[in-house]
């Protein structure tokens, strides 16, 4: 009931957009079989196959780091649909291109998920005035991740009874629904949804940053922070298989993470919303810090739950958070912008993380965890420092803000 409280108290602006990101979020399955599918079916080797997943990681990233230049000149719905439709297209066809045409298509599919994502945040910002953001990201969060908890499993399924093939098609036809879904619930008119802020003379996106040093510091920490974050996801399976760990335990860390996130995310960002910003993002920083120190010790079934804990923890405190604190200190003709820049360092660790842990682990297994938690708990410490600088908007507590539709931009 409590849960259903604080969703109450989110924007009616901003529950289509969560229900959309949790439509959207079931049927991106596709990217955890892509591996399976290219050097299986497609009978590629397994360099063939990295190096398309790769490229497609790179696609993924960059259009998380672009995607908000083209909402803030054409309008953030606009870009919201195109990507949609785009991707959807891309990926329902790639079943039937060769191999040559995957290397060109599959990096377009994923840029345009990318500025599909960025424009959902966008929409979120500028749906929500300033002090009612931080829940509004912690709604969409929660839909995202019900989302990837129905997602895999439902894509194994379609696996299982049909084929790889159609994971494919499926994913573009839900990801061309979700476009239609879009279509009818966001106003194409007269709203912030669609129209582009028009700013002649405005300062230029670096001279925005420069005034806002807190926001490269923070930028700065978020891209540290998510190539130690994902690690979870290369190099901790590898870490515990070596200490005598089962695939299955790992699934039940994985599963302490989710279900936690799914269950405190919200009320967390609720409960914590007239806090500083800059503090809970710092904590929820050195806490990622604290659960990879939590390993150095070695990979025992409480040293690896506890690190699973503390790392839940820190992403439940930072990552609504500023995401939140970025759209609050962006200025309205550069939001798409601001939010991009967020979202390309938020992700950038997908395609970082593995390479540059592994080659760690490789040539020197005992520095890995002190490394990252040595990285993370920088990463915090600076943001935490970053609370004494000022720029044009003062980092403060925010106080409830009343629902109401936002000006655009």
């Amino acid at each position: 009931m409590r849960f259903f409280g604080v969703v109450r108290d989110v924007p009616r602006t901003v529950r289509p957009l969560a229900f959309g990101a949790f439509l959207n979020g079931v049927v991106s399955f596709t990217f955890v079989y892509l591996f399976v599918y290219l050097t299986g079916p497609r009978e590629l080797t397994v360099p063939q196959a990295g190096v398309i997943a790769g490229i497609g990681g790179v696609g993924l990233v960059a259009g998380n780091f672009t995607g908000g230049w083209f909402g803030d000149h054409y309008g953030h719905r606009r870009m919201l649909l195109t990507g949609a439709l785009v991707g959807g297209t891309a990926l329902a066809t790639l079943p039937v291109l060769p191999v040559a045409a995957m290397y060109g298509v599959l990096p377009l599919a994923q840029y345009a998920a990318g500025v599909v994502r960025v424009a959902n945040s966008a929409l979120v910002a500028v749906s929500v005035p300033e002090g009612g953001r931080r829940q509004s990201f912690a709604l969409v969060r929660a839909a995202g991740n019900a989302a990837f908890a129905i997602g895999p499993p439902l894509g194994a399924l379609i696996a299982a009874r049909f084929s790889y093939d159609w994971l494919f098609v499926a994913d573009g036809l839900g990801t061309l629904l979700f476009a239609g879904y879009a279509a009818m619930v966001l106003p194409a008119r007269g709203t912030a949804h669609n129209r582009p802020v028009r700013a002649p003379g405005a300062p230029g996106l670096w001279r925005e940053l420069r005034a806002r040093p807190a926001v490269l510091i923070l930028l700065a920490a978020i891209l540290c922070v998510d190539l130690v974050y994902r690690q979870q996801y290369s190099t901790l399976p590898v870490f515990l298989t070596e200490h005598g760990r089962s695939a299955q335990f790992y699934g039940w860390l994985l599963s302490i993470n989710g279900g936690l996130i799914l269950l405190l995310e919200l009320p967390a960002a609720h409960a914590l919303r007239r806090r500083a910003s800059l503090s809970i993002v710092g904590t929820g920083l050195l806490l990622v810090g604290l659960g990879y120190a939590v390993l150095i010790p070695g990979a025992g079934a409480l040293f690896a739950v506890t690190m699973m804990a503390s790392l839940t923890a820190g992403e439940i405190l930072y990552k609504t958070t500023a995401t939140a604190y970025v759209a609050d200190q962006a200025p309205g003709h550069a939001q798409g912008r601001f939010q991009s820049l967020y979202a390309g360092a938020s992700i950038s660790g997908q395609v970082l993380a593995p390479p540059l842990g592994g080659a760690l682990y490789a040539a020197a297994p005992g520095l890995l965890w002190p490394v990252c938690a040595v990285l993370a708990g920088g990463a915090g410490a600076a943001v935490l420092a970053a609370r004494r600088l000022r720029g044009p908007v003062r980092e403060k507590a925010p106080a409830p803000a009343p629902e109401r539709q936002a000006q655009p931009g």
